[in-house]
């Protein structure tokens, strides 16, 4: 399949146009009565706030062979925020070893020709700090136009939501693709859970899905997932029909590119161009439950983290190719058993969420002994947006 970034008019205004938008847009329909979105932000107000208490944990689809083969598994859905998730390397086969953000030095594997590769991770509406990342990867110049002329650039998804400015930060992916294009270079982008999100609530509203929660609806899951009642007042066909046509997945110098850390992948094909034909195809049908259920496998996370994710991340690589996952999707304190902090976790019972502070992140952080590098800074979290040279160096 085709990679869809790049398609479609580049529509980039930069600054304020792009975040305040400009023309005709037009307005979905919003169920009566809806209530307010936990966790959502007025436009243009940087109030950061994790994921932990508004995302969806839908039921599980029906079994799977994998399933059938590893029987009593927990199936953890979407749900980061349990005060006793495990720390990297706890347990008895990690003990001692402390989980760190590292920069590791890996034999670079490049394509004859090819410029350098560059991954992005979760930008999630954080249009200003995006155009900073990238201003200080020397990708883009001070007006945010391609000046990297030809390295590769991939972004692992989630570009809406939660922050002030999801559309603002497609239309500026839109306008480098273009740019990079002409350049020799490239810029591309992956299917996120996010993406999925946005386009159910676009094109099915309050239809109701079955969810474990009971019957919902995308319009409601996109809202108590930190959806920006701005952009979807700003969202246009063209949005949809480039996110629609995204891939899923990619292999770029031994990297296999992935939003979600998660075997989900595996359910759709045994070739990346099997799974992305998979994905667009679903889409293309326009069902509400067949989307709803890619939107929940793509929500499923940590599958590489636990005592066995190193051997689930072997299994996609050897499926897949590749020598090293990277991905999106978790962030890193989260993968590093770090829940609580900034007060962003309530404990339920009224009571106030821990004081402690969330680990700095300065980088990526591998991890499933070495076979996967996480790109989630986590920026909704007073984090760092990442925008990162592969392979990681000294």
């Amino acid at each position: 399949m085709t990679q869809g970034a790049g398609r479609g008019p580049a529509m980039w205004q930069g600054g304020d146009a792009a975040a305040h938008g400009t023309g005709d847009r037009g307005t979905p329909g919003t169920p009566a009565a809806q209530p307010p979105a936990a966790g959502t932000v007025p436009h243009g107000e940087h109030v950061r706030t994790p994921p932990s208490a508004w995302e969806d944990t839908s039921a599980p689809s029906r079994e799977t062979p994998r399933e059938k083969e590893h029987p009593g598994e927990p199936d953890e859905g979407y749900t980061p925020t349990e005060r006793d998730l495990p720390v990297v390397g706890s347990g008895a086969s990690g003990e001692g070893h402390e989980p760190t953000l590292v920069d590791v030095a890996t034999e670079p594997v490049t394509e004859e020709g090819s410029g350098p590769l560059y991954v992005v991770g979760d930008v999630h509406g954080y249009l200003d700090e995006l155009r900073d990342a990238l201003r200080d990867a020397g990708i883009t110049d001070r007006d945010d136009n391609w000046a990297a002329g030809n390295t590769r650039l991939w972004f692992l998804g989630d570009f809406t939501d939660r922050g002030p400015d999801g559309i603002g930060v497609i239309d500026l992916v839109m306008h480098l693709s273009a740019q990079a294009a002409a350049a020799g270079g490239y810029c591309k982008a992956l299917m996120g859970n996010h993406e999925l999100l946005l386009i159910g609530a676009k094109k099915f509203g309050d239809t109701p899905v079955n969810s474990s929660a009971g019957t919902a609806s995308f319009q409601a899951a996109w809202l108590l997932n930190g959806g920006q009642q701005s952009d979807m007042e700003r969202l246009e066909d063209h949005h949809i029909q480039w996110m629609s046509r995204l891939d899923a997945m990619a292999l770029a110098d031994g990297h296999l590119l992935l939003h979600s850390d998660a075997t989900c992948y595996l359910e759709y094909g045994t070739t990346i161009e099997a799974v992305n034909d998979a994905v667009t195809e679903a889409l293309q049908r326009n069902d509400a439950d067949e989307t709803w259920d890619l939107f929940r496998k793509f929500t499923k996370r940590f599958a590489f983290r636990e005592e066995t994710g190193s051997l689930a991340a072997r299994e996609l690589l050897t499926v897949f190719g590749g020598r090293q996952i990277v991905h999106g999707h978790s962030p890193i304190p989260y993968l590093l058993g770090e829940a609580a902090g900034n007060g962003a976790v309530g404990t339920g019972d009224g009571a106030e969420a821990e004081e402690d502070a969330l680990p700095e992140v300065t980088g990526p952080h591998l991890y499933a002994d070495g076979l996967a590098i996480a790109m989630d800074g986590g920026v909704t979290m007073d984090g760092k947006l990442l925008v990162t040279q592969l392979p990681l160096g000294d």
